[in-house]
């Protein structure tokens, strides 16, 4: 399986760029995609990102004419494929169950793809092994799917999608039937083998951290439509909404009034990460942007309700004299326990808010 890495190495691979130009998706009356515009560059690694039912797999599936879009158009490589068959998209798909033919050993799973597209016995198990290979099982070429853990089926599944050397990679939440070690693993060996063929990717999964791992750039999505689409940074830092803000990452709310370019929280003066009317409103804060100081510092007083070790660091829950409750992330090393009085203070970094009202909408 000749590959191309990103110092230059030769490939048979061409990677495409991929677009959803106002896609939209009715199954009868109900519409799930609300024109859905995506724009993949070639060689890019993009996960659309989002609750269930939000229309992530079925972006996914009219991408890969699974589906077809009751409106709009998908391009791959420049070309317009809505009426292009799956099979004629020169695309590799790996779905969340890893749909493995029992009967057949491993090699043959990973080559069946090229059976089907006629290419000889030989031929086709030399490729296959490249590809098992390529995904750290090559030694275990010869064994049946009942004789694999579940990590090691999903690996097969994933070398059956390479070994086509397709233009465009998709993936259907591969990783949700596997338990958390396991997941992470192979999520970072498919970001690896992605780097490394330079395959252009689109990746769907619920799991937030996942998708800020791997992923150039990650589209949010709710309710049918694209709420956000930048990098993981952007998403994480600068979030466009109140919706992207409490999808991604974790945040505590607390009530702030803004004013002018500035919202007030506990007394402190904080910048906006983008504007918002004046008056009564509810603030993001995150878990890491909290400090537990000293009795006498500044802040507001608080009482921790519990605390959580995480390993390298512990998330304790305080209840703040204004009756919010607020997560706060502090060294491992820092216990602290039920009903103890503390001290808890702002980081000095822009935060998004929502309007007060929407609390009870």
């Amino acid at each position: 399986m000749t590959v191309i890495d990103r110092e230059g190495a030769p490939s048979r691979t061409q990677s495409a760029g991929v677009e959803l130009r106002g896609v939209v998706k009715d199954y009868g009356t109900t519409r799930v995609l609300h024109g859905v515009d995506l724009d993949v560059r070639p060689g890019e690694f993009v996960s659309l990102l989002g609750p269930s039912g939000c229309g992530k797999t079925t972006a996914l599936r009219v991408l890969a004419g699974l589906e077809r879009a009751t409106a709009g158009e998908v391009h791959i490589g420049g070309r317009e494929v809505s009426s292009v068959p799956t099979n004629k998209r020169d695309i590799g798909m790996v779905f969340q169950s890893y749909s493995l033919f029992p009967h057949l050993r491993a090699i043959d799973n990973a080559a069946f793809g090229l059976r089907r597209r006629g290419v000889g016995t030989t031929e086709a198990r030399r490729r296959a092994g490249e590809a098992l290979d390529l995904v750290g099982l090559g030694h275990l070429a010869d064994r049946f799917s009942h004789q694999l853990s579940g990590g090691q089926q999903q690996r097969v599944a994933l070398a059956r999608a390479l070994v086509t050397e397709p233009r465009v990679l998709l993936l259907d939440e591969p990783l949700s039937a596997l338990d958390a070690q396991v997941r992470v693993q192979l999520r970072d060996e498919i970001r690896r083998i992605q780097l490394r063929l330079g395959t252009t990717t689109v990746f769907v999964t619920h799991d937030q951290e996942e998708a800020l791992a791997v992923s150039d750039r990650v589209a949010v999505m709710g309710a049918g439509r694209i709420l956000q689409f930048g990098s993981p940074e952007d998403l994480y830092l600068r979030p466009a909404s109140a919706d992207v803000a409490a999808f991604v990452g974790s945040s505590s709310l607390v009530p702030g009034r803004v004013a002018g370019d500035a919202v007030s929280v506990w007394g402190q003066s904080l910048p906006l990460v983008a504007a918002a009317d004046d008056g009564a409103c509810e603030v993001f804060v995150r878990p890491e942007n909290l400090r537990i100081v000293a009795p006498d510092a500044t802040g507001v007083d608080a009482v921790v309700e519990q605390s959580t070790f995480l390993g390298s660091v512990r998330r304790s829950l305080l209840r703040v004299a204004d009756g919010s409750l607020v997560r706060v992330q502090h060294p491992s090393d820092e216990r602290r326990e039920p009903g103890e009085r503390v001290r808890v203070r702002l980081d000095e970094v822009a935060v998004l808010t929502r309007p007060a009202a929407a609390v009870s909408s």
